[in-house]
């Protein structure tokens, strides 16, 4: 089950079978429930972790208390946020809460290094992995900071349209930092320039590339 569980993982699909049985015998698999924290930011850890199954939410808290939501981790990708290979401990710098119950695949992070990276091909897709976080957050830089209320919908919606259809708008409007009503202006805005549909709530892009071009700053 482990094995299956390693190898559903993009990064670890290409490991031989020597490289499994190594992997194997440095992780393990654990469940936990809705609404667990994680790990808050300012915590460090030794384990290199991975969601398995479920959803994860990525907030910080700003000056004034508030909740500040980053991005959600789907499955198979990886949960850590390295900054420094060099360290054996994982700084973490921001919270996550699971949103629903979750499986979570956990690696010993110090073994990980000293057997894998080593020059071999696991370093590229690694890096690759790395390269992708670093543009998520790239993204939220100008999602919080540049974005105007059109840019963070469009954004939002050739991001995780998925999810954007599974939330109530209040809630999405939450998650962007705008006001319901600017919400409801952008998204009629997109429908009557005829970049998204909306049938019964449910939102199509129908011009990708016009839609793509609000998110150009």
């Amino acid at each position: 089950m482990l094995k299956k569980i390693i190898q559903s993982v993009k990064l670890f699909q290409n490991l031989s079978e020597e490289e499994l049985e190594i992997l194997i015998s440095i992780s393990s698999v654990s469940k936990y429930t809705k609404d667990t924290v994680l790990f808050y930011e300012t915590d460090s850890t030794h384990k290199l972790l991975f969601l398995i199954e479920g959803l994860i939410e990525v907030f910080k808290i700003d000056k004034y208390n508030n909740k500040v939501f980053l991005y959600y981790i789907h499955p198979t990708s990886m949960i850590s946020e390295l900054s420094d290979l060099e360290e054996n401990r994982i700084r973490c710098f921001s919270n996550t809460t699971l949103v629903e119950d979750s499986i979570i695949l956990s690696i010993d992070f110090q073994q990980f290094k000293k057997i894998f990276l080593n020059g071999n091909e696991l370093i590229t897709h690694f890096i690759q992995e790395l390269i992708y976080k670093t543009q998520q957050l790239q993204c939220i830089v100008n999602r919080e900071l540049v974005f105007d209320a059109t840019s963070k919908v469009s954004f939002m919606l050739l991001d995780d349209l998925l999810m954007c259809n599974k939330l109530k708008r209040h809630e999405v409007a939450l998650l962007l930092h705008i006001q319901p009503e600017t919400l409801s202006r952008v998204l009629k805005k997109l429908q009557r320039d005829n970049i998204i549909s909306i049938d019964k709530g449910i939102i199509q892009i129908e011009k990708y590339n016009e839609l793509k071009y609000y998110t150009q700053g």
